[in-house]
């Protein structure tokens, strides 16, 4: 949708366009384009079409080159034989109309009492929608999304209030029950731990977690990706304080806050999270983690596991859309670290007898919770036909005569 100047405004173009040495010869060429022309007459009303529609390019640089573009993909639609029916133009040209909330014909006749003619109007109209057919016919086939890029664009474009990126070192060590009294013992002396490098040593020895080699350290990443009964428990902590031991199922999780910093731009929020669980027996023995291992070298996406969960007893693999706040807790620290496609095996269940394969299906952005997969399919396609456009246009462009007066 847009809205019209004021008439009066768009009236007052007319002095403003040129001097009476314009007037004298409105359809003299001021460009030539291979074997067609560009008029003083046509730039006038362009850049006055323009101007009403409140519309960048209102200048008679842009609107000159505008004409040249123009003129080299009406070229390329007459040379491919597209052709488009009344009847389609006259529905596009009442769908323009619309976008200023007018008929046609109220729409026409504002464009009269601006000075512009219907020609001008149809011309600008047509050449859009035929150049739109035509990228679409071309190059239509040659566009494939994947899931995966649904997936992707559904977790941006989304913004939340924080603007904070955290960088935090972790230690997750298992605890099955007949274990949970020792290891209590073990993290409570990892909490009054001073120093990054103290924690990074108890990391290395107890840590369950992959980031275990690097001393826990976890890359920077924005508060709003931490689960959200995380949240205030890290933004309480200066920099080398450790949380208390958080209990999660079948495991104490410890986390040291290295360092905060704000950014100038905000991070997504996100208004639900898709994961999928696969059970594996065996806990966390030898074998069991190089069944996971294996597992994890043969998918690529969620849907992947199907094949391996069909045949055995129902609940092996649970697959779930829940809200950050609605997520288990272990579940919550685990997909934060994670991209979708990525894997964690890091938590059990059932006692520590079943190690649990969990993978980030997807994320889906607040500001994008009502948008369908096909609506996001039918974006990303139009950024992609819209790039096959810029390159066809160019290529146009270096193959044509042009002169400007």
């Amino acid at each position: 949708m847009f809205k019209l100047k004021p008439l009066v405004a768009a009236a007052g173009l007319v002095a403003i366009l040129g001097g009476p040495a314009m007037a004298q010869n409105l359809f003299a060429p001021i460009a030539t384009v291979n074997d067609s022309i560009v008029t003083e007459f046509e730039l006038q009303q362009r850049i006055r079409f323009l101007s009403l529609l409140n519309a960048p390019g209102a200048t008679r640089k842009a609107a000159l080159e505008s004409l040249i573009s123009e003129r080299l993909r009406n070229e390329a639609v007459r040379d491919s034989g597209l052709e488009v029916t009344e009847e389609g133009v006259n529905n596009a040209l009442e769908e323009f109309a619309s976008r200023a909330n007018l008929s046609l014909p109220e729409f026409i006749d504002v464009l009269s009492q601006a000075g512009v003619d219907r020609e001008t109007f149809r011309d600008f109209v047509v050449n859009a929608v035929t150049w739109r057919d035509l990228i679409r016919a071309r190059y239509g086939a040659r566009v494939s999304i994947s899931e995966s890029e649904i997936d992707g664009l559904l977790s941006t474009q989304g913004s939340g209030a924080s603007n904070l990126r955290v960088q935090l070192s972790e230690i997750i060590i298992a605890a099955p029950p007949e274990e949970a009294a020792r290891v209590g013992a073990i993290a409570e002396r990892i909490a009054d731990s001073k120093s990054t490098q103290e924690f990074s040593s108890f990391a290395r020895e107890y840590s369950a977690t992959a980031s275990r080699d690097a001393g826990g350290r976890l890359p920077a990443q924005a508060l709003s990706d931490l689960p959200p009964s995380l949240q205030p428990l890290i933004l309480a902590l200066s920099p080398g304080e450790v949380t208390q031991p958080l209990n999660i199922p079948n495991a104490v999780a410890l986390f040291q806050l290295r360092d905060i910093q704000e950014t100038g731009v905000s991070a997504p929020v996100y208004s639900s999270i898709e994961y999928a669980a696969y059970y594996l027996t065996g806990g966390r023995s030898a074998e069991t983690l190089q069944q996971a291992a294996n597992l994890r070298a043969e998918i690529d996406v969620c849907d992947d596991l199907y094949a391996f969960a069909k045949g055995q007893p129902e609940g092996v693999l649970d697959r779930e859309t829940k809200a950050p706040g609605e997520l288990p807790q272990d579940f919550a620290i685990e997909l934060s670290k994670l991209d979708p496609g990525e894997v964690s095996t890091a938590l059990t269940r059932s006692n520590g007898q079943a190690l649990v394969f969990l993978m980030l299906c997807s994320r889906t952005a607040e500001q994008n919770a009502e948008i369908s997969r096909e609506e996001a399919a039918n974006t990303i396609r139009q950024r992609r036909l819209s790039g096959f456009a810029d390159s066809y246009l160019e290529e146009l462009r270096a193959d044509a005569r042009i002169s400007i007066k």
